[in-house]
């Protein structure tokens, strides 16, 4: 079934972006690591300030901090971590206005305790703004999703089918869900074999739509790397279900986090604001590309470019600590 209301895309008007303060200290290896993430997401809330309004959620004991880091509105709540893509609602568009989708969530499958606040932090942002909540049965998390605001909807099945989420959902329920919720009459999947274990393969560090029928794939830099053989398959996939892909190579550097796992340095993991485009960088030999590939996908939009490492250090990017209310 499809919903009357839908999942716009991400270069449509928005009213403000939600983000939400670093908190959960086992996320980043140590206090002077979690002090370099909170510059960080300072950084971002004040280059996506130049172009739209953010709030930034932040815990109550950390409200005073927050707001001299960003100087944007702080809505005090009780949070448990600091993705406001995977947390946050995701935001949806109708005949009769604009509701909020609260997925179930369990952070990220089960990977950090406690998770309640964060469960509940979607309808929390949605009753601060003023609007319905629509409580979704499925685990799913913002960065697992992306619409090209036409019916459209790229996930992987690394993620949303994962037994640590919904053990035994079969891709049709699933589809039936997408439809229900978000308006989704198609549904393209991408696969599995990601190396992003953190978020089980999200799709916005992957791919994301950059216009109806354009899609931006993040290419590894090299043959040997770990994603090469998925993100091989995922563009045969993008190309049969008839899209223009447009290949964006990723950073030439491998990082890897304290225990040993692939830091997720994506250049897809942007976040798009009104008349600008806040993207990562990395130190890395391909940033300047990455930006000049951007600019040419989004020429009307302002890019602002922000080092990106202290954030991907936690587990995410740019996009996944972002999450846009559409206009």
């Amino acid at each position: 079934m499809t919903s009357d209301f839908a999942m716009p895309a991400e270069w449509m008007p928005h009213a403000r972006t939600w983000m939400a303060w670093p908190c959960r200290r086992e996320a980043w290896d140590g206090p002077e690591a979690l002090a370099r993430a909170k510059s960080a997401h300072g950084v971002v809330a004040r280059a996506i300030s130049r172009f739209e309004p953010v709030v930034m959620a932040a815990r109550p004991r950390d409200v005073a901090d927050a707001a001299a880091a960003t100087g944007c509105e702080i809505f005090p709540v009780a949070l448990d971590d600091s993705w406001a893509r995977d947390t946050g609602p995701t935001f949806v568009t109708g005949p009769s206005g604009r509701a909020a989708v609260q997925w179930r969530f369990n952070a990220w499958g089960g990977k950090y305790r406690p998770f309640d606040q964060d469960a509940a932090f979607a309808t929390r942002v949605a009753e601060k703004a003023n609007l319905p909540v629509r409580q979704a049965p499925i685990f799913c998390e913002g960065g697992a999703i992306h619409s090209n605001g036409q019916g459209t909807l790229l996930t992987t099945e690394q993620c949303l089918l994962n037994s640590n989420r919904n053990p035994g959902l079969a891709r049709k329920a699933a589809e039936d869900v997408l439809g229900d919720f978000l308006g989704a009459r198609r549904v393209i999947w991408l696969g599995d074999g990601f190396s992003d274990a953190e978020t089980d393969g999200h799709v916005d560090n992957i791919a994301c739509f950059v216009g109806e029928g354009r899609v931006i794939l993040g290419v590894p830099d090299s043959k040997s790397h770990p994603d090469f053989a998925p993100v091989t398959e995922t563009k045969r996939r993008l190309k049969a279900a008839g899209l223009e892909v447009i290949e964006l190579v990723q950073p030439r550097a491998i990082r890897y986090d304290r225990f040993g796992h692939l830091l997720q340095t994506s250049y897809v993991n942007f976040t798009l604001c009104n008349g600008g485009l806040v993207m990562p960088s990395f130190d890395d030999i391909h940033d300047e590309k990455a930006e000049a590939l951007l600019a040419d996908c989004f020429p009307d939009r302002e890019i602002a470019t922000v080092p990106a490492l202290d954030i991907v250090a936690g587990g995410g990017g740019i996009h996944c600590i972002t999450q846009q209310e559409p206009a």
